[in-house]
């Protein structure tokens, strides 16, 4: 089977042109085009890019990859997203590490309740962010949105 020089789409042995883009085919025909793995954020749209930033406890991997990006450089809506997951994670840190060791000292019902309940809010919000991203909604958390907007705007000068 030949594919497009161009598009990479399937095309006849005998095709001079290609039915997709119309691109002049070679007479011989041409390999399958092999995916680039190392490309992969090349092929994420913007819209799931946002999302990936979201993934409970392993969103700021994707957050950084997303702001280290030269394909998202000019995209201040993906940025936007970027920064606020990375604040959410900051956020779980503060709980996980600061909030839940102050009152495991706490004796009693409500000690062991305030850091789960904490960390259930955290939980909640990204996943409420997930489905925000998805219907394409910018919505912003209230002090964390506040943080990535000025992270952007700090970005574009």
């Amino acid at each position: 089977m030949a594919y497009c020089v161009q598009c990479g789409k399937p095309v006849g042995d005998a095709d001079q042109f290609c039915q997709s883009c119309g691109t002049p085919q070679k007479s011989a025909s041409a390999p399958a085009p092999t995916p680039n793995p190392a490309n992969f954020w090349a092929n994420v749209t913007d819209s799931n890019a946002a999302l990936f930033c979201y993934i409970p406890w392993i969103g700021w991997i994707a957050s950084i990859v997303v702001l280290a990006s030269s394909q998202y450089r000019t995209n201040n809506r993906v940025k936007f997203h970027a920064f606020q997951g990375l604040y959410l994670f900051v956020v779980w840190l503060l709980v996980d590490w600061v909030a839940s060791p102050l009152f495991r000292f706490g004796v009693g019902f409500p000690g062991q309740l305030i850091p789960r309940l904490l960390t259930l809010a955290v939980f909640c919000a990204w996943i409420f962010m997930i489905i925000k991203v998805h219907q394409n909604e910018d919505y912003r958390l209230p002090v964390l949105g506040e943080l990535a907007d000025r992270s952007v705007s700090e970005q574009k000068s």
